[in-house]
């Protein structure tokens, strides 16, 4: 597989996975071609084509040199020049690294981060939000992460990695899709029925017992272990954590829990004030099982998977079964 191939195929388990369904893709597709077509013709220069058919803004190619065949890949949560550095010195020691994977974007895709939130909405019109709350509320919070990363040195990682002719990709929102799509199927399954069943749950999953081992396992924030859970919203994918003003209205529409992967204090705050449970899986390890299930795909290819960059490798491959 080549740079491109790896990606696509990344987008293709990403939509698969994602809240708003097929159909819920297509639906956003079809308002960003709109979009496209409604700009005025000097405007539609700096259009990012690729939005057209990527349906998550905030993953992306930074560099491809579009001749590669990906066979060891370095991959991590957060990709910065060290990194970049890494996969180089790798390859001078006669590792060679093919291409470099981050979780978190860089370049075009971190200024974007804001533009995935819209599937925040239909995820909380799921849980029962009125339309215009959860419209409102989500775009609100979109222009204010689209202002915090304004000032960002995006391109910084990107242009070590252009210098050094390392071929390097990111898969945000793709693989936080498949971290909420498997946590939501195990809650289905299993139906835990308190807080404390729940961080059993996660305690059974490799990447949570080596997150709490390493001191950051998954922690209630709010509750106690013997609180019902009642109606759970699952926050695993969407960019970033939603407004605080959302969970007033979550209470109200009957949402007891909420299981993030991280709750920064003004949302914690207001989550305590609406006596709802919260329950933080973890930032690193979270995002680690949503990274693995997509390298196992790459594993099962035969691609070699290098860890780095806060990635705690877990591979679910059974070995002989390539």
């Amino acid at each position: 597989m080549n740079v491109k191939q790896i990606f696509d195929f990344g987008v293709q388990m990403g939509v698969k996975a994602d809240p708003r369904g097929v159909k819920g893709i297509q639906s956003y597709l079809s308002r960003v071609k709109k979009d496209y077509e409604e700009l005025k013709p000097e405007d539609k220069k700096y259009f990012d084509q690729e939005s057209l058919v990527n349906p998550f803004p905030d993953s992306g190619i930074h560099v491809d040199d579009k001749k590669t065949q990906v066979r060891r890949v370095l991959a991590g949560i957060d990709i910065n020049g060290p990194e970049i550095l890494l996969a180089s010195q790798l390859g001078e020691r006669g590792k060679k690294i093919d291409l470099v994977i981050a979780h978190h974007p860089e370049g075009k895709a971190w200024g974007n981060l804001h533009a995935v939130m819209e599937m925040g909405v239909e995820m909380g019109i799921a849980l029962g939000l009125p339309i215009h709350l959860s419209e409102k509320i989500m775009e609100e919070r979109m222009r204010e992460v689209a202002r915090s990363v304004h000032a960002a040195n995006l391109y910084q990682t990107v242009s070590v990695a252009e210098h050094l002719g390392i071929n390097f990709i990111n898969t945000h929102t793709i693989t936080d899709n498949l971290v909420h799509s498997f946590i939501e199927g195990l809650v289905v399954k299993e139906k835990p029925a308190t807080v404390g069943d729940l961080i059993e749950l996660l305690m059974a999953i490799p990447e949570y017992q080596e997150a709490r081992c390493l001191g950051f396992g998954p922690t209630i924030f709010a509750g106690s272990p013997k609180h019902r859970l009642g109606k759970i919203m699952i926050e695993m994918t969407g960019g970033t954590e939603p407004s605080p003003k959302i969970y007033p209205e979550l209470s109200r529409v009957g949402v007891d829990s909420i299981l993030g992967m991280h709750m920064r204090k003004e949302t914690l705050d207001k989550s305590n004030e609406n006596q709802l449970n919260v329950i933080v899986a973890g930032h690193m390890s979270s995002d680690s099982l949503g990274m693995n299930l997509f390298l196992d795909e790459l594993e099962k290819k035969g691609i070699e998977v290098v860890p780095c960059g806060g990635l705690i490798r877990v591979s679910r491959v059974k070995k002989g079964k390539k």
